[in-house]
């Protein structure tokens, strides 16, 4: 930890009524004091100039002082908030300058308060997760984090195994007294109850995994299926072109779309065909690149285009369909892996007066879903909606956490360590055994809020954060 005095302005660039400066460090009384011309009273609002090395006004506004350790970063704290402009601002952060501070690095103000105490790594991060929420539900989850709640369980989880981890280490202390210090069914309740703690955790993250990292969907078929139509519908807006001319769409075009507070990007692609146009090739394979990528592929067929548009699609226009996703790859495992993430679009079926439904589909033993809609009409979607929350098990986020990928990861390496902890008492191993698997799920416990960390984890945490916080 060094004892350098930061700064940076912690409002966003342009104009605005307030701006905010805030100055992080050790002993900040006499730089305040130089500011404003004089001590500032802790934790009160002073109404004040902010002065220039002449004494003259800067700017006029409200200084707030907050002598460590209560304060956000555990050091002193100095906040001006002044005008807005972008050189008031610049001119209070050269004075600043001037006066021994340093420009902040970004997220420097919160992981100094995680180093000195004031936040663990749960809570840090779920600050950067509230700004950046794309939704309502993203932000509460972000919230629900910030204020402790995940972390409280966390930590409540990791007392529950040392005491697991205090029984064990005791027994194997008095193995060859005549005392009974170990319970095998007390035990075995203890790992049953933390593997069940561990799972209700995890899926609470997993579902603010996805608020807070959305859903990767791709758009992909033959030309004049219907993708761009289906686009614009989703999104509510004339995103992409739409024309009878095949080839139209020849780039990869993204927007970003919410379904009941999950945030999803949706991008449409080239048609699938082979073509001698060079541009419209590029588009292709950009769209293959695209759908390696993606969480979930939506194939828009053209119902009218069917064999026997009178019927439903049969097994050898699915193959077809797939063909061209696949692509070269048809025989591969990674079309096995595309088909495992696709759903068919039966799409224009207001030209055959069909009916919206959503359904499987059977073809060479494999079940597929399948939504027949009519993207131009607005027919279906809501079915689609609701399969698309349905395939990634997506119920809502209303108790989730923010949480991230490697929070998941932490999470399951626990289960599995405490999975293990159970197998191995049933199986009459050694106790040795038992207590390496739970510090094992202990340490995995740690990395998340951060008390089991390396400096490498964290300049990548907090690099991700805006400056100013």
């Amino acid at each position: 930890m060094d004892e350098d005095i930061i700064c940076a302005i912690a409002t966003a660039p342009g104009r605005a009524s307030i701006g905010v400066l805030r100055i992080s460090g050790p002993s900040l009384a006499a730089l305040a004091r130089t500011l404003i011309g004089f001590p500032p009273k802790p934790r009160q609002a002073h109404y004040c100039d902010f002065r220039d090395a002449g004494g003259a006004a800067l700017d006029q506004g409200i200084a707030l002082f907050f002598p460590a350790p209560n304060s956000f970063t555990g050091e002193d704290v100095l906040e001006l908030q002044g005008h807005g402009g972008r050189i008031v601002l610049e001119s209070l952060r050269g004075r600043a300058l001037s006066l021994g501070a340093r420009q902040a690095r970004p997220g420097e103000f919160s992981e100094r308060a995680f180093l000195n105490g004031k936040i663990d790594l749960l809570r840090a991060e779920a600050i950067a997760d509230l700004i950046d929420a794309d939704s309502r539900q993203a932000a509460r989850s972000a919230v629900r984090t910030l204020t402790g709640e995940f972390s409280r369980l966390i930590h409540g989880l990791g007392a529950h195994l040392t005491g697991l981890r205090v029984m064990i280490e005791s027994a194997i202390d008095f193995s060859d007294s005549d005392i009974e210090v170990l319970e095998p069914e007390q035990l075995r309740r203890g790992l049953e109850d933390a593997i069940g703690r561990l799972e209700r955790i995890r899926e609470r993250s997993r579902q603010g995994a996805l608020l807070n990292e959305g859903v990767n969907i791709v758009l992909a078929g033959q030309p004049n299926a219907g993708k761009s139509s289906l686009m614009n519908a989703l999104s509510g807006e004339s995103a992409a072109i739409v024309t009878p001319i095949p080839g139209t769409t020849r780039d990869v075009l993204s927007r970003r779309i919410e379904i009941d507070g999950l945030p999803m990007q949706l991008t449409d692609t080239a048609g699938l065909r082979r073509t001698g146009d060079p541009i419209e090739r590029e588009g292709v394979n950009r769209a293959r690149e695209a759908m390696a990528g993606a969480d979930l592929i939506l194939l828009v067929v053209d119902a009218s285009r069917l064999a026997n548009p009178g019927k439903a699609i049969s097994a050898a226009e699915i193959n077809a369909a797939l063909g061209s996703l696949a692509g070269e790859a048809t025989a591969d495992e990674a079309a096995e892996d595309l088909f495992g993430r696709t759903t068919i679009v039966l799409n224009k079926i207001d030209l055959l007066g069909w009916e919206p439904k959503q359904t499987d589909v059977r073809c060479n033993g494999t079940s597929l879903p399948l939504v027949q809609l009519s993207a131009l009409r607005g027919a279906g979607l809501d079915l689609l909606a609701e399969h698309l929350k349905d395939s990634i098990a997506y119920e809502g986020g209303e108790d989730a956490f923010a949480a991230r990928g490697r929070h998941l990861e932490a999470i399951g390496e626990a289960g599995k360590q405490c999975g293990m902890a159970l197998a191995n008492l049933r199986g009459g191993h050694p106790l040795e055994l038992i207590a390496e698997d739970l510090r094992l799920a202990q340490a995995a416990l740690g990395r998340i809020t951060g008390e089991v960390t390396t400096d490498d984890l964290l300049g990548e945490i907090f690099s991700r954060f805006c400056i100013g916080k």
